[in-house]
């Protein structure tokens, strides 16, 4: 494998493309760890991976800038546009105009303020993190605004460990010199995909009905 690496750094293939993917295993795992073992639910799997590559393309604080950004403008617009009694997908598409538009602001401030490493950043991970309000929205709609904040919460915890394993210098070194090693992210999960206890996230909910039956049992 290391030979195909080679390989592919020698016909022009990106060194940071290759890290990247052979990373993607491995925060795929954590973030199935948190939800199996913790409990952090967040917007499922997909949502915190593109959010955590995302990041490292803005980089984690302008990243996190415009995550916030984006949430606290699609809520604000949400409350605007129910009051139209619009369909579902015209109202998404004014709320992600709005938010485009929120962006473009953004970006003029940093543009006229200097803020280099902010205008350098690419559409592709603006992109990404502005479809984030979608899910935001159907949250809110299904589950209500708290519960939808607390999900998006969670998202953003688990998006932001995930940047920092992925540009963990001494994780990107280690997958690098062994690549096979994400191979063993297949047996994880296995016992992940099995796992029957409760999530620390369920013991921390319970925990004073556990209290209380531990008092009984003392009894």
């Amino acid at each position: 494998m290391e030979q195909l690496i080679s390989t592919m750094l020698a016909e022009g293939v990106p060194l940071e493309t290759i890290l990247l993917l052979l990373l993607l295993p491995i925060v795929a795992t954590f973030i199935a760890f948190s939800r199996q073992v913790i409990g952090l639910r967040g917007f499922g799997m997909y949502t915190p991976l593109i959010i955590s590559f995302a990041f490292v393309e803005t980089g984690l604080r302008y990243g996190l800038g415009i995550f916030i950004a984006v949430l606290l403008t699609g809520t604000l617009m949400r409350f605007i546009v129910r009051k139209a009694r619009l369909l579902y997908f015209p109202r998404i598409a004014i709320v992600l105009t709005i938010v485009a538009l929120v962006m473009f602001l953004m970006l003029l401030e940093g543009a006229m303020s200097s803020r280099t490493g902010f205008i350098s950043v690419s559409i592709f991970p603006l992109l990404i993190i502005i479809i984030l309000v979608e899910n935001f929205v159907a949250a809110q709609i299904e589950h209500g605004a708290r519960a939808a904040i607390i999900l998006s919460i969670e998202t953003l915890i688990v998006a932001t460990i995930s940047y920092y394993l992925l540009t963990w210098e001494e994780l990107r070194q280690f997958v690098f010199q062994y690549p096979w090693v994400i191979l063993a992210t297949i047996f994880i999960n296995i016992g992940l995909g099995r796992w029957t206890g409760l999530r620390l996230a369920e013991y921390l909910r319970f925990r004073e009905i556990f209290r209380h039956v531990d008092d009984a049992r003392e009894e």
